[in-house]
């Protein structure tokens, strides 16, 4: 839906909200409609257009292919955000426009891979704030989308990053709840971007837990997040929870073999995804632990 068109006809007609919804809804309704994407009903919509002389039909005209176009380009931003590619994500990302996607799912996505990219890259971390508050707090007031979650892992990275682990692990908790809910489902959703999102959650609050100590929880989240790369095909986030594996492993003085076995893993994988980003943590991580190792030795 091209809400532009509802606009232009309105202004150009030089017919006021409150004018225009008199008698149809409220102004709140009329604002929200305009200003944040959110669709009346079809009853209200259709008796505002037809004030504007409009149909309902004539808001999507343009709108098929602007939005497939918009989403194909979020659709390669979140992509690039699970391969940590920060550069190609801010290049995406910085040409968009978010007053003109008037798709509510889609600036869902958009706000959430906004907020990550800024969480993680220590970039406008306040505008991350904001990215998150604009899901739970206007998007997806009644927290009913997988975006709920997502945003609470961003707030939680937020605040991890800030050194606020109390606050931090308010969210994480809540994220936590959530999986743990749904352990025993085998998401059987649409769409490879729904089984990275549920990775991506799973992933950072596993990374989250090894910071604070809790390697049981971490556990379990990476073995949820191996299984479900294994039963959808999926491999960007393999070498990531692989990696995460041998961190722990490390922290529980495991055998070194088995360390080994797993940092192997780890960079097979990577090697497979071209992430060399995880390469070169892979690397840092088996130099440090060699070190300890031979200093142990001597």
């Amino acid at each position: 839906m091209d809400i532009n068109i509802f606009i232009e006809r309105r202004k150009s007609l030089k017919i006021s909200q409150v004018k225009l919804c008199k008698g149809i809804c409220t102004q709140s309704t009329l604002s929200k409609f305009e200003n944040n994407g959110r669709i009346p009903s079809l009853t209200i919509l259709s008796k505002l257009c037809e004030r504007l002389g409009l149909s309902v039909d004539d808001l999507y005209k343009n709108s098929i292919a602007s939005t497939t176009h918009m989403k194909s380009i979020l659709d390669k931003a979140e992509s690039e955000l699970m391969m940590e590619d920060y550069s190609n994500v801010s290049e995406s990302l910085s040409g968009i426009n978010a007053d003109e996607i008037h798709n509510n799912a889609l600036k869902m996505q958009y706000y959430y891979q906004r907020g990550l990219f800024n969480a993680l890259t220590n970039d406008k971390l306040e505008d991350a704030f904001y990215c998150f508050a604009r899901i739970l707090e206007d998007l997806d007031e009644r927290h009913q989308t997988i975006y709920t979650h997502l945003a609470y892992v961003g707030l939680g990275i937020f605040y991890s990053k800030m050194g606020l682990i109390k606050e931090a692990s308010f969210f994480f908790e809540k994220v936590w709840n959530y999986i743990d809910v749904h352990k025993d489902e085998t998401f059987q959703k649409n769409g490879i971007n729904i089984y990275l999102r549920i990775l991506t959650i799973v992933f950072y609050t596993a990374e989250f837990y090894i910071k604070v100590n809790d390697y049981e929880k971490s556990n379990e989240l990476i073995s949820r997040g191996i299984r479900l790369c294994s039963e959808q095909h999926i491999t960007y986030y393999l070498p990531r929870l692989k990696f995460l594996s041998a961190v722990i492993a490390i922290n529980e003085k495991k055998p070194h073999t088995e360390i080994e076995g797993l940092l192997s893993e780890s960079l097979a994988f990577a090697k497979i995804n071209h992430n060399e980003v995880v390469e070169a943590r892979i690397k840092a991580l088996r130099e440090k632990y060699n070190k300890e190792v031979d200093l142990k030795n001597e």
